[in-house]
């Protein structure tokens, strides 16, 4: 058993499950296995070969699947990569390399030279925005745009929200519901399909539980592409406020969006986004 699963069983259902989920994927793609220093690296594919390249990087906990409501949209002007990351709940190897080191940035070069894509935007969120902006700032000539959505690395990571969670375990899927509706800033009536199915994730897989590493200012104005940040202003994960702060200050040409009423789950910024990467 790898160690990013709780059991055999756990990996099993997790691993089924996507698997239904990549089967219901809303376009036609192609499944591609790239190999890299880390172990395999899989990514889903979608659109025209010959349109121009789009990297899609999803959060902590998750899997290309997380793009399924954005791919018909953005598949019509791109040829979408959606990589799913290392170490994560998804087809990819079960490697971590420390983030306060290059391995992710290393990792990222082979994933692109082995899709034959020398640069090209990239959207992220999450633990995949704060992947995308270490590599960026290590490889600026790889990278043509940046969409994050809630990316780590910049504003203050709330560490209060696992107590939460913790808190709530004895009260078993209904406290499981609960606290995860608290961290991803939905509420349970809304959202019950999405809240389960993270819910069932989070009991099967071990998250990683290295603090993420926070980008310096010199960093960050280092960055000269066109770059847009979207934020929750209800984010229980990170200091969404603090976020938008550091970007306005540090890349004044960014886009900075913040939804007051949004937790870390932003939904139905697909258009805002592609209005972005084709600008």
């Amino acid at each position: 058993m790898n160690t990013i699963y709780k059991s055999e069983a756990g990996a099993g259902e997790l691993q089924r499950r996507y698997r239904e989920a990549l089967d219901a994927w809303p376009v036609p793609a192609e499944h591609i296995r790239v190999p890299t220093r880390e172990g395999e690296t899989f990514v889903v594919a979608s659109g025209p070969q010959d349109a121009p390249p789009l990297l899609l990087l999803h959060g902590s906990g998750a899997n290309a699947t997380a793009w399924q409501d954005d791919v018909a949209s953005w598949s019509r002007h791109f040829r979408t990569y959606a990589v799913d990351l290392i170490g994560e709940p998804g087809g990819s190897a079960p490697a971590r390399p420390p983030l306060a080191s290059d391995g992710h940035a290393r990792w990222l070069d082979e994933v692109l030279d082995g899709l034959g894509i020398a640069s090209a935007p990239i959207v992220a969120v999450s633990l995949g925005g704060w992947v995308a902006l270490d590599y960026t700032i290590r490889r600026p000539e790889r990278v043509t745009r940046l969409a994050l959505l809630c990316p780590g690395g910049l504003g203050r990571q709330k560490m209060s929200v696992l107590v939460k969670m913790l808190l709530m375990r004895p009260f078993g899927r209904w406290g499981a519901r609960r606290s995860v509706s608290a961290v991803v800033g939905l509420k349970a009536s809304e959202a019950r399909p999405v809240l389960d199915h993270v819910v069932l994730t989070f009991k099967h897989f071990s998250p990683r539980t290295e603090r993420l590493p926070v980008f310096p200012d010199d960093a960050l104005r280092g960055l000269s592409l066109p770059v847009q940040v979207t934020v929750g202003g209800r984010d229980a994960m990170f200091d969404s406020a603090a976020t938008a702060r550091r970007v306005r200050a540090c890349v004044p040409d960014a886009r900075v969006n913040v939804l007051p009423d949004a937790g870390h789950a932003l939904f139905g910024q697909t258009e805002s986004v592609l209005a972005f990467l084709r600008g």
